[in-house]
């Protein structure tokens, strides 16, 4: 390992290769220095873990560090959601929360998320601080260390139980009696965090439901932890099975992400979700504010605001920006394309339990089945459609990319480029309102293509414009 770098939502890497005990204790040595620094080790910090290989294992070992520095330690008991991590922290005003997850990644990979007081992830200028500390510090015995009992007596180590308080919360922010009126439906928390969450509020209440994928498995069935489409085909085939299930409701391995299943057995995409609800929580449940939505987002969404007369704010890839603008209560709902959101009022961080409960309460009071609202709305608004693909680059194409996305296009699939936003990537804004994203990996020869349109004809036309332009030497 020779450096440690902090990404959209931590620090990741792979079980074994860099992912390891030495490496956890200098990250979170360095986080205890960053909190002591802010002046805050006497408010603690709490410690969770998803359902991951040794999640409990990497929570003790950085609970050691920690209480060596002599901040308190609150362990989550068992693995827990990042949102309902996100929830303590503000409910117990913590100095933040270390949260060993990958979210979506695949099976080999663990990470570090450390989320501070305000409970959204943390801001470039935490994580650049949190980086330059770790990095002066790998190779060396730098970090100090208790033992654990020896914590527990000195008052430095609590077992915490999350559920109870969070599951109060949202049954504040959902109407779950509308939510009885769906009829069957069906869960999916993904063999994740979501287990006892997804399910509860609906046993409190005598809801009829199918669960699968129930039981803890770091292997995730063998798929990476994401409900996109590929992955959740034991589901779909669930819901396209049995008549009586309405509505499909699916989290990641860490419960940040949602996925969408209607009642025909089709995946809703995430774009179209958060502009749904967009709509229905201004005109039905009259929330007053803003929208804010990633650079790689929907612009449905924009189409929604207008319709409301609402502002947008564009932000960033990555949900702290979003979270940012929820703390500072400017926004009713914010999102991203790749399946997270969080609304006014609930924490700054992306929440699928909520999501997935918000899309059953629109389904139980609009009456409709999801594709029909969608419909509805591109009657009132305009057709989004919207694709993502990830290219991968010789090292050729590779080393000419830089120069190559710095030059502006003067058309792609003859329609003229009309606007360059470089917010994040490069977006091409088209004259007839499409638009095409290049946005490239971090951490591998990849480059991710958005593109989105009003037709599908027009989208694949200007797709193949843009994997052409990529790809062209």
């Amino acid at each position: 390992m020779t450096r440690i770098a902090f990404g959209t939502s931590g620090w990741r890497g792979i079980l074994c290769e860099d992912f390891i005990f030495e490496n956890v204790r200098v990250v979170t040595q360095a986080i205890a220095d960053h909190v002591i620094s802010q002046g805050e080790r006497e408010k603690g910090l709490i410690v969770g873990y998803d359902s991951r290989f040794m999640g409990e294992r990497f929570a003790r070992e950085s609970a050691r560090v920690l209480a060596g520095s002599g901040i308190k330690v609150l362990l989550c008991d068992r693995d827990t959601p990042t949102p309902v991590i996100s929830f303590e922290i503000l409910r117990r005003k913590a100095a933040g929360a270390i949260n060993f997850t990958a979210s979506h990644n695949p099976p080999e990979y663990n990470g570090i998320k450390f989320s501070p007081a305000w409970g959204g992830p943390a801001l470039p200028e935490t994580t650049g601080d949190i980086e330059r500390r770790a990095n002066e510090m790998l190779g060396e015995i730098c970090y100090k260390e208790r033992p654990l009992d020896q914590a527990l007596r000195e008052g430095l180590l609590e077992e915490i139980d999350c559920r109870p308080a969070y599951l109060a919360d949202l049954a504040t922010k959902i109407d779950f009696d509308a939510v009885g009126r769906v009829g069957g439906i069906a869960l999916n928390p993904l063999y994740g965090t979501a287990r006892g969450y997804l399910d509860a509020p609906l046993l409190a209440r005598g809801v009829s439901f199918r669960q699968i994928n129930d039981q803890r498995d770091p292997y995730f069935g063998g798929f990476a932890p994401e409900p996109a489409e590929k992955n959740i085909q034991d589901f779909i085939g669930l819901v396209k099975k049995e008549p009586a299930i309405r509505l499909g409701l699916a989290t990641d391995g860490d419960a940040d992400r949602f996925g969408i299943i209607d009642d025909d057995g089709s995946y809703i995409e995430p774009n179209y979700i958060i502009a749904l609800l967009l709509d229905y929580l201004v005109r039905v449940r009259r929330i007053s504010g803003g929208v804010a939505r990633s650079v790689a987002t929907s612009h449905l969404i924009d189409a929604v605001a207008r319709h409301h007369d609402i502002e947008v704010f564009e932000t960033p890839v990555g949900f702290k920006f979003i979270g940012e603008l929820i703390s500072q209560d400017k926004i009713v709902i914010g999102g991203e394309e790749s399946a997270g959101l969080t609304i006014k009022g609930h924490v700054p961080e992306k929440d699928g339990i909520l999501a997935c409960f918000l899309v059953a309460e629109m389904v139980a009071h609009e009456g409709q089945p999801v594709r029909v609202l969608l419909e509805r709305l591109y009657e009132k608004v305009g057709r989004y459609l919207t694709k993502r693909e990830n290219i991968r680059l010789s090292a050729e194409l590779e080393a000419a990319f830089p120069a190559k996305i710095a030059a502006t296009p003067t058309e792609f699939a003859h329609l003229k480029v009309k606007e360059k936003v470089t917010l994040d990537g490069n977006k091409f804004i088209l004259e007839d309102g499409s638009w095409l994203l290049f946005r490239k990996s971090g951490t591998e020869p990849v480059v991710r293509l958005y593109g989105e349109s009003s037709s599908e004809e027009r989208l694949q036309a200007i797709i193949a414009a843009g994997k052409a332009f990529i790809q062209q030497s």
